[in-house]
Protein backbone atom coordinates (compact mmCIF):
# COMPACT_ATOMS: atom_id res chain seq x y z
CA UNK A 1 0.00 0.00 0.00
CA UNK A 2 1.31 3.43 -0.86
CA UNK A 3 1.20 6.26 1.62
CA UNK A 4 -0.14 9.72 0.89
CA UNK A 5 1.39 12.69 2.67
CA UNK A 6 -0.89 15.55 3.65
CA UNK A 7 0.35 18.95 4.75
CA UNK A 8 -2.36 20.88 6.52
CA UNK A 9 -2.82 24.15 8.33
CA UNK A 10 -5.28 24.57 11.19
CA UNK A 11 -7.34 27.74 11.55
CA UNK A 12 -9.48 28.79 14.50
CA UNK A 13 -11.91 31.12 12.68
CA UNK A 14 -13.95 30.64 9.51
CA UNK A 15 -13.44 34.25 8.36
CA UNK A 16 -9.66 33.83 8.49
CA UNK A 17 -9.97 30.48 6.71
CA UNK A 18 -12.08 32.00 3.92
CA UNK A 19 -9.57 34.82 3.39
CA UNK A 20 -6.72 32.29 3.50
CA UNK A 21 -8.35 30.11 0.82
CA UNK A 22 -8.74 33.13 -1.44
CA UNK A 23 -5.15 34.21 -0.74
CA UNK A 24 -3.64 30.78 -1.39
CA UNK A 25 -5.61 30.37 -4.63
CA UNK A 26 -4.50 33.86 -5.71
CA UNK A 27 -0.89 32.71 -5.32
CA UNK A 28 -1.61 29.79 -7.66
CA UNK A 29 -1.20 26.97 -5.16
CA UNK A 30 -3.62 24.04 -5.53
CA UNK A 31 -5.62 23.29 -2.38
CA UNK A 32 -6.56 19.62 -2.00
CA UNK A 33 -9.41 20.11 0.45
CA UNK A 34 -10.77 22.25 3.25
CA UNK A 35 -12.26 20.61 6.36
CA UNK A 36 -14.76 22.47 8.54
CA UNK A 37 -16.94 21.43 11.50
CA UNK A 38 -19.95 23.19 9.93
CA UNK A 39 -20.83 24.64 6.51
CA UNK A 40 -19.03 27.89 5.71
CA UNK A 41 -20.95 30.17 3.35
CA UNK A 42 -18.92 31.10 0.28
CA UNK A 43 -16.26 28.42 0.70
CA UNK A 44 -17.28 26.48 -2.43
CA UNK A 45 -16.92 29.59 -4.58
CA UNK A 46 -13.64 30.56 -2.91
CA UNK A 47 -12.21 27.09 -3.63
CA UNK A 48 -13.53 27.12 -7.21
CA UNK A 49 -15.47 23.88 -6.77
CA UNK A 50 -18.01 22.79 -9.34
CA UNK A 51 -21.56 21.78 -8.43
CA UNK A 52 -22.05 18.25 -7.17
CA UNK A 53 -23.37 15.57 -9.50
CA UNK A 54 -25.32 13.80 -6.77
CA UNK A 55 -28.58 15.09 -8.26
CA UNK A 56 -27.71 13.34 -11.54
CA UNK A 57 -27.23 10.09 -9.64
CA UNK A 58 -30.58 10.71 -7.94
CA UNK A 59 -32.27 11.08 -11.32
CA UNK A 60 -30.71 7.86 -12.60
CA UNK A 61 -31.75 5.95 -9.46
CA UNK A 62 -35.27 7.42 -9.66
CA UNK A 63 -35.63 6.50 -13.33
CA UNK A 64 -34.46 2.99 -12.47
CA UNK A 65 -37.15 2.80 -9.78
CA UNK A 66 -39.83 3.99 -12.22
CA UNK A 67 -38.81 1.49 -14.88
CA UNK A 68 -38.58 -1.31 -12.31
CA UNK A 69 -42.08 -0.59 -10.99
CA UNK A 70 -43.66 -0.34 -14.44
CA UNK A 71 -41.90 -3.43 -15.76
CA UNK A 72 -42.73 -5.55 -12.72
CA UNK A 73 -46.39 -4.49 -12.52
CA UNK A 74 -46.79 -4.95 -16.29
CA UNK A 75 -45.32 -8.45 -16.10
CA UNK A 76 -47.52 -9.43 -13.14
CA UNK A 77 -50.72 -7.95 -14.60
CA UNK A 78 -50.36 -9.19 -18.17
CA UNK A 79 -48.21 -12.34 -18.09
CA UNK A 80 -47.82 -13.93 -14.68
CA UNK A 81 -51.23 -13.45 -13.04
CA UNK A 82 -53.72 -11.70 -15.32
CA UNK A 83 -57.01 -11.08 -13.54
CA UNK A 84 -59.92 -9.09 -14.92
CA UNK A 85 -61.03 -6.67 -12.17
CA UNK A 86 -64.50 -5.37 -13.01
CA UNK A 87 -63.89 -5.15 -16.73
CA UNK A 88 -60.72 -3.04 -16.38
CA UNK A 89 -57.97 -3.72 -18.89
CA UNK A 90 -54.94 -5.78 -17.91
CA UNK A 91 -52.65 -2.85 -18.65
CA UNK A 92 -54.14 -0.13 -16.40
CA UNK A 93 -51.52 2.57 -16.03
CA UNK A 94 -53.54 5.04 -13.85
CA UNK A 95 -53.96 2.38 -11.17
CA UNK A 96 -50.19 1.89 -11.02
CA UNK A 97 -49.21 5.54 -10.45
CA UNK A 98 -49.01 5.36 -6.61
CA UNK A 99 -46.71 2.33 -6.47
CA UNK A 100 -44.63 3.69 -9.36
CA UNK A 101 -44.18 6.98 -7.50
CA UNK A 102 -43.25 5.17 -4.29
CA UNK A 103 -40.61 3.02 -5.98
CA UNK A 104 -39.19 6.08 -7.75
CA UNK A 105 -38.74 7.87 -4.42
CA UNK A 106 -37.42 4.74 -2.69
CA UNK A 107 -34.79 3.95 -5.33
CA UNK A 108 -33.71 7.59 -5.53
CA UNK A 109 -33.38 8.05 -1.76
CA UNK A 110 -31.60 4.76 -1.09
CA UNK A 111 -29.35 5.12 -4.14
CA UNK A 112 -28.28 8.68 -3.30
CA UNK A 113 -27.66 7.74 0.33
CA UNK A 114 -25.44 4.81 -0.62
CA UNK A 115 -23.63 6.90 -3.25
CA UNK A 116 -22.99 9.68 -0.73
CA UNK A 117 -21.71 7.24 1.90
CA UNK A 118 -19.39 5.53 -0.58
CA UNK A 119 -17.95 8.72 -2.09
CA UNK A 120 -17.27 10.22 1.34
CA UNK A 121 -15.76 7.01 2.72
CA UNK A 122 -18.50 6.72 5.36
CA UNK A 123 -19.89 3.35 4.29
CA UNK A 124 -19.84 0.47 6.76
CA UNK A 125 -16.50 -1.32 6.72
CA UNK A 126 -14.55 1.66 5.38
CA UNK A 127 -11.95 3.09 7.70
CA UNK A 128 -12.43 6.82 8.28
CA UNK A 129 -9.38 8.96 7.71
CA UNK A 130 -9.33 11.47 10.53
CA UNK A 131 -6.99 14.36 9.92
CA UNK A 132 -7.32 15.93 13.37
CA UNK A 133 -9.95 15.27 16.05
CA UNK A 134 -10.43 18.99 16.66
CA UNK A 135 -11.91 19.41 13.17
CA UNK A 136 -15.22 18.01 14.40
CA UNK A 137 -15.72 20.70 17.02
CA UNK A 138 -13.92 24.01 16.56
CA UNK A 139 -10.98 23.97 14.14
CA UNK A 140 -10.74 24.35 10.36
CA UNK A 141 -8.09 22.82 8.10
CA UNK A 142 -6.72 23.56 4.65
CA UNK A 143 -4.94 20.53 3.17
CA UNK A 144 -2.36 20.00 0.46
CA UNK A 145 -1.40 16.61 -1.00
CA UNK A 146 2.33 16.01 -1.24
CA UNK A 147 4.05 13.60 -3.60
CA UNK A 148 6.88 11.38 -2.39
CA UNK A 149 9.39 13.45 -4.30
CA UNK A 150 8.11 16.87 -3.18
CA UNK A 151 11.20 18.89 -2.27
CA UNK A 152 11.54 20.20 1.28
CA UNK A 153 11.76 23.76 -0.11
CA UNK A 154 8.24 23.43 -1.51
CA UNK A 155 6.98 22.08 1.82
CA UNK A 156 8.56 24.99 3.69
CA UNK A 157 7.08 27.43 1.19
CA UNK A 158 3.59 26.05 1.83
CA UNK A 159 4.19 26.11 5.60
CA UNK A 160 5.24 29.77 5.53
CA UNK A 161 2.35 30.67 3.24
CA UNK A 162 -0.14 29.03 5.63
CA UNK A 163 1.33 30.80 8.64
CA UNK A 164 1.26 34.11 6.75
CA UNK A 165 -2.42 33.53 5.91
CA UNK A 166 -3.32 33.04 9.60
CA UNK A 167 -2.89 29.32 10.34
CA UNK A 168 -2.39 28.69 14.05
CA UNK A 169 -0.73 25.29 13.47
CA UNK A 170 0.81 23.52 10.47
CA UNK A 171 1.27 19.73 10.44
CA UNK A 172 2.19 16.89 8.11
CA UNK A 173 0.51 13.50 8.22
CA UNK A 174 0.77 10.15 6.37
CA UNK A 175 -2.34 8.35 5.12
CA UNK A 176 -2.47 4.84 3.73
CA UNK A 177 -4.43 4.63 0.50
Amino acid sequence: MSAKKILYGLFDDEEILLKAVKGVRAEGVRISDVHTPFPVHGLDEAMGLRMTKLHSAGFIFGATGTLTALAFITWISTVNYPINYGGKPYFSLPAWIPITFELTVLFSAVGMTLTYLYLNRLAPGMEPRVLDNRLTSHMFAMTFELEEDTPSEKREEIRKMLEAQGAVEVHEKDFDQ
